[in-house]
């Protein structure tokens, strides 16, 4: 298929680049990196998520919002007094 297509100046780069370093046209170059771009890559290693045990919690997380702007306030208000 023939089209006419405007590319911006850094993916005319980009391809060129590829033009260079592949030793092809720039057909070539613009059709790879568009299949490039649209293929999924199937990786063969699948990577996980290891599991670790973190041992006994030590801090309550049950009220860990409330902490956090308790302590926001906290630190606004030792903001206001030193007049910053």
């Amino acid at each position: 298929m023939r089209t006419t297509v405007t590319l911006d100046a850094d993916t005319e780069a980009a391809v060129r680049r590829l033009m260079t370093q592949r030793g092809v046209s720039f057909k070539r170059a613009l059709n790879d990196a568009i299949r490039a771009g649209t293929v999924p890559v199937r990786s063969e290693q699948q990577s996980y998520t290891q599991v670790r045990d973190l041992g006994v919690m030590s801090v309550d997380l049950t009220h860990a919002l409330r902490l956090a702007a308790d302590l926001e306030d906290e630190e606004l208000a030792r903001r206001l007094q030193v007049g910053r």
